[in-house]
């Protein structure tokens, strides 16, 4: 086959083109890989809006899995024929910050399939800013990990989100007695989180997000964590302006949360879970929210809070990620609750944008019609 199709960005364009374009020829240290899942996620569309997608026109998606069918002449050639999933994370890996498990901070940092983040010379981005969605994708054969042959190439395409999951935890530090707090609950950072509380520190679950209908389901993946839940919708139509969230939070965990995982993508939530924190909590917020935190710097002092940001993860969380995988402690088939072909992409991408429907992870499978 010397062509395939690919869903591609193009400038000043409000959705993906499907296209029959070459299949990529591998360099001398990259592997190509027939793609089985790619993850898809709604911040795409808006970093492409923003320019960040620096190289156009250009196929997204950072989330992939599938089947290695060529490598380059110094690329390892057992890889041929192995079931991979692809760490999208482009870095220099010799700075400060790629030598201390921090390589999203590199200048260099973009990632395959998604945005140029870095303010570096960004070559690797430029070489490698091509994505997943698409029937081959290439990739530097260095950031290829092998699949155990109990995950799915589902699960393996969505490895990096829950990566980003653990890098929050990393970042949150939990200590007893492993009160946590995790909102927007209900999307894909958040049913990650539930899933991997129990093996960083949680010992009691909060869970907010809008709908109490929407978060009865997630129940089951908490597994024998105790769960409490907290609906938006039934604070009353001032709680932005009335500390409400802040109020039931700590009627419900009157000594304050121990950490809180903060996905809220905006509005009041942030600042009004802050302080619900307990004395030396930490909150983590990895939402991309922009709404300002005003908090007196002095009370952050006398309460001995942390307020953390962070974004993305490192290939050290991945790899904690597909050891629990691998071990069978961690079962996540179930966050993955929607399924698409390539040639439905858009509207893929308008489900998980507009959440008319309960939606927690989505991938898309390039080989189906």
């Amino acid at each position: 086959m010397t062509t395939m199709l690919a869903a591609r960005a193009h400038k000043g364009a409000t959705e993906l083109s499907l296209e029959r374009i070459p299949v990529p020829e591998p360099g001398p240290e990259d592997v190509v890989i027939k793609v089985m899942s790619a993850g898809i996620a709604p911040g795409m569309m808006k970093l492409l809006q923003r320019g960040r997608f620096t190289h156009l026109p250009s196929i997204p998606g950072h989330e992939i899995a599938g089947v290695v069918v060529s490598a380059g002449s110094q690329a390892p050639a057992e890889l041929v024929g192995r079931r991979v999933r692809v760490h999208p994370m482009l870095s220099c890996g010799q700075c400060v910050y790629c030598r201390t498990d921090r390589q999203q901070l590199c200048a260099e940092t973009g990632m395959i399939g998604h945005a140029a983040f870095g303010s570096g010379k960004m070559e690797l981005y430029a070489r490698y800013h091509n994505g997943g969605l698409a029937e081959f994708a290439r990739a530097p054969a260095w950031l290829v990990d092998a699949l155990p042959d109990n995950v799915n190439f589902d699960v393996g395409a969505k490895v990096h989100d829950l990566a980003n999951a653990v890098r929050a935890f990393k970042c949150a530090a939990i200590r007893e007695p492993g009160r946590l707090v995790i909102t927007a609950a209900t999307g894909t950072m958040g049913t990650a989180s539930i899933k991997l509380a129990r093996f960083y520190g949680a010992r009691q679950l909060v869970l907010v997000a809008r709908s109490r209908q929407r978060l009865e389901a997630l129940r089951p993946l908490a597994g024998n964590l105790p769960v409490e839940l907290l609906a938006l919708d039934e604070l009353g139509a001032d709680w932005a302006d009335n500390q409400g969230l802040t109020r039931r939070l700590r009627e419900m965990l009157p000594e304050g949360a121990d950490a809180i995982l903060d996905f809220f993508p905006g509005g009041p939530g942030t600042v009004q879970a802050v302080r619900a924190l307990a004395l030396g909590g930490t909150l983590v917020h990895m939402g991309g929210s922009t709404a300002p935190v005003a908090i007196p710097i002095a009370e952050i002092m006398q309460k001995c809070w942390r307020i953390v940001g962070t974004r993305a993860c490192t290939r050290s969380d991945t790899e904690d990620v597909l050891e629990l995988l691998r071990s069978g402690r961690l079962i996540v088939d179930d966050l993955i609750t929607h399924h698409f072909p390539l040639a439905e992409v858009n509207r893929a991408m308008q489900v998980m944008l507009d959440r008319t429907e309960p939606i927690w992870m989505a991938v898309v499978h390039p080989g189906q019609g």
